[in-house]
């Protein structure tokens, strides 16, 4: 029937799939059901207005929610009418409810509907209990529960650049969202995890997507394709806590088991060597912020020869915070106030040891290329993006190429286009005759804005690819009754940024 406690990814999910999408156990299906509070609700781990909206519904769609998202036990006579119960019982998608009343089902697992890339109906598989945010534990599996698609593994399938590609890696896929998203645009796709538990998650959520079959393998790190090609791609959301746990102690899921940030670090340097030239490594991670040594420093010295970075850290949380945040994952809040005490020490103790006085999150990008003088941007931008950014990955390390290749002179004999969506705002009080201020902004992607001159906001908003920026700054010099030599001179010191950070796009 089941393996480690879970389904059989057999033909029977081909079946449950059919009935899921049936009742429209959907995303959008669910979100109707509910209404848009309380599915936000439940996606912040609070299930009682979720648990409001259907109790006086029986319908399959009702039935399927309250089965599979809110963890209830339901007479089985109403879960057959929304689902092949006999053969979901056979194949360990459901079992009885631990009350001694046979009649009563409840699901083995979670499944929460989950939209692809291109609107796919998708569903992710989890240990029960975990489909939404919460603390650990599910159903006595400890230390190697199997979370759903959270805030992470979400952030990661957005950041992720869907180009096709050939061979592809998801390194810790866990409940297997990564994987999904790279069935779609990859060749060939592997999948490791250290948990064997994850594996078999994986593989269901896989075969109850209607995926194609991958490559699932157990071990640590790259230790599972060490003498594999290398990759086009590699993802990764690995178990990036910073925590005292001593190794094989902690949460499978969060906890690396290497000290401080190693784990992070070492997959960071370790990832050149298992790349395609040309290829990517995306993931996400924490580090180490040391009273005594500048962030970027530090994660400068994680990438290895050959790569381009861009490196991003959205959040900063200090000691304090952060031991608050994954003690109240672990669920350690609800035990004994004593034991939290204890267990919040060692959290600081552990930080206090190394000088760590906060901890740093953010995105890793890394990029084969070989190149002698690797192009390394690493920034602090903890504002609002628009999400999918996976579009604009390759857009900016082939703008880093260019500013690479082009010399002061031969930046201003390029031309360039304003970016789509950039627009300038003039700051200043009302009714004045010139503005205080003029800012570029973007509307898409990184939503980047950028304090402007007169000189440089004019050359932007003249950028329409017919002539060069040497042109374009005698033209202005004219205009406002400057040196041209001096605008030359001065103009690479606004127009690199403008590049980098993608207001200005090469023309040529």
């Amino acid at each position: 029937m089941s393996i480690h406690g879970l389904p059989a990814p057999g033909p029977g999910a081909a079946r449950l799939r059919e009935a899921l999408l049936a009742a429209s156990f959907t995303p959008d299906g669910v979100l109707d059901l509910l209404g848009a509070p309380a599915y936000a609700a439940l996606a912040r781990g609070e299930t009682v207005p979720a648990l409001r909206a259907t109790r006086e519904d029986a319908g399959p769609l009702a039935t399927l929610t309250q089965l599979f998202l809110l963890g209830q036990a339901l007479p089985a006579a109403r879960v057959a009418a929304a689902l092949p119960a006999h053969q979901a019982l056979a194949d360990g998608w459901l079992m009885p409810a631990e009350t001694g009343e046979a009649e009563l089902l409840r699901a083995a697992v979670d499944i929460r509907p989950y939209a692809g890339d291109a609107g796919e109906n998708w569903w992710i598989v989890s240990d029960t209990g975990r489909a939404v945010a919460g603390g650990a534990g599910a159903h006595g599996q400890g230390r190697d529960v199997v979370l759903g698609a959270g805030g992470a593994s979400t952030t990661l399938a957005q950041l992720t650049l869907r180009e096709p590609v050939g061979r592809a890696l998801d390194l810790g896929t866990g409940s297997g969202v990564q994987a999904l998203h790279l069935t779609r645009h990859a060749r060939q796709v592997t999948a490791t995890d250290l948990n064997p538990r994850a594996l078999r998650v994986a593989a269901l959520t896989l075969a109850l997507s209607g995926a194609p079959e991958i490559d699932l393998r157990q071990g640590s790190l790259f230790d599972p394709v060490e003498n594999d090609e290398p990759f086009d791609l590699i993802v990764s959301n690995p178990p990036f806590v910073i925590s005292p746990a001593a190794p094989g102690a902690g949460l499978t899921y969060r906890d690396g088991g290497l000290p401080g940030d190693a784990l992070c670090r070492t997959l960071v340097g370790s990832a050149a060597e298992r790349l395609a030239p040309g290829g990517y490594c995306q993931l996400l991670a924490n580090w180490e912020q040391l009273a005594d040594e500048d962030w970027r420093d530090r994660l400068a010295s994680w990438v290895p020869p050959g790569c381009d970075a861009w490196i991003v850290r959205r959040e900063e949380q200090d000691v304090n915070e952060y031991a608050e945040l994954w003690l109240r994952d672990a669920g350690a809040h609800r035990g004994d106030p004593a034991d939290y005490q204890l267990a919040y020490h060692a959290w600081l103790d552990e930080f206090a040891a190394r000088g760590v006085r906060s901890v740093g999150f953010g995105w890793i990008t890394l990029r084969r290329s070989d190149a002698a003088d690797p192009a390394v941007l690493i920034e602090d931008w903890p504002h609002s993006v628009e999400q999918p950014l996976g579009a604009i990955v390759p857009g900016h390390f082939a703008r880093q190429d260019f500013l690479g290749a082009h010399d002061d002179e031969a930046l201003l004999a390029a031309r360039y286009t304003l970016a789509d969506g950039v627009v300038q705002e003039q700051l200043g009080q009302p009714g004045a005759e010139d503005p205080e201020h003029v800012v570029l902004r973007q509307r898409h992607g990184m939503l980047r804005a950028t304090a402007m001159d007169t000189v440089s906001a004019g050359f932007a908003g003249s950028c329409d690819g017919s002539l060069a920026a040497g042109a374009l700054l005698d033209a202005i010099a004219q205009l406002v009754d400057e040196d041209p030599a001096r605008l030359r001179v001065t103009a690479p010191q606004w127009l690199r940024p403008l590049v980098e950070q993608g207001f200005l796009l090469p023309a040529d």
